[in-house]
């Protein structure tokens, strides 16, 4: 199966759809992996598990800061006092490679907890968060959460999911840049993004987070032109179409079919 081979195209208008975060959706699995569904945490689940009482001495320990669009949050190198839960807008995460190139690791969404590597341990900050738009967060000093994981054993549990399912997810990215061709890592990334960010319209899954082709491109370590290519080229299958830059699956089945080839 080839990303050029052209078959019928479909119309999807995201705006006219509900996104729900609790919406969260699945894909057909992976060759060699488990379901989306099987990962211990969407990340973005992190505040709607937490029990009302452990919410309320959350919120009691933080700070609300607000961060425009393009506002660092935090940078790499800075010291890490800090975690970080997201009430509104859009983070993303990355780090910047030894030739300068941003690379992306994942975006957070409102109800997500960032930060956490250096709130746990203390030390520099090993990555970068950046508001994509206009942003309010929640921040929570270090030695303040650092109590509340020893009180609660539920916070500490979530936090240790969280912890667990984002090194799973970078690992698989690691993988996928030293296996597959770029057409399979743009596939699989989508796969990942709708089991963490897709929401149901009808028989399509709408990713439920703007993005960009050169975004995608930092993501999977290609340039923007390649990405555009391949997406166009999932278009004229009838696998994708992008409307106000968000994606609508609508062959989720031929999605993971794709996502499975690799050289």
């Amino acid at each position: 199966m080839k990303l050029d081979q052209a078959v019928g195209r479909a119309v999807c208008r995201p705006t006219d759809i509900d996104l729900r975060l609790e919406s969260r959706v699945s894909l057909p699995p992976t060759a060699g992996h488990e379901a989306p569904e099987a990962s211990p945490i969407a990340p973005s689940n992190f505040l709607t598990r937490l029990l009302p009482a452990d919410l309320r001495a959350l919120e009691a320990i933080g700070a609300a800061a607000r961060f425009s669009r393009g506002e660092y949050v935090y940078r790499a190198g800075e010291a890490g006092d800090d975690a970080y839960v997201l009430r509104t807008g859009q983070v993303k995460i990355h780090q910047l490679s030894l030739a300068g190139r941003e690379v992306i690791l994942w975006f957070c969404l409102p109800g997500e907890i960032f930060g956490l590597a250096e709130a746990t341990r203390g030390g520099p900050r090993a990555v970068s968060a950046q508001a994509c738009v206009g942003s309010e967060v929640l921040a929570v000093p270090r030695p303040a959460f650092q109590r509340l994981l020893a009180q609660r054993p539920e916070v500490a549990f979530l936090t240790m999911q969280v912890l667990s399912a984002r090194m799973r997810i970078l690992g698989e990215i690691f993988v996928n840049l030293v296996s597959d061709d770029v057409a399979t890592r743009i596939a699989k990334l989508i796969v990942r993004l709708a089991a963490q960010y897709g929401a149901r319209a009808g028989k399509d899954i709408v990713l439920d987070i703007p993005l960009t082709h050169q975004e995608i491109a930092d993501m999977v370590g290609t340039s923007r032109q390649t990405v555009t290519s391949a997406l166009s080229a999932l278009n004229r299958q009838g696998v994708l179409s992008i409307n106000h830059r968000r994606i609508c699956i609508q062959s989720p089945e031929l999605l993971s079919g794709l996502a499975r080839e690799s050289t």
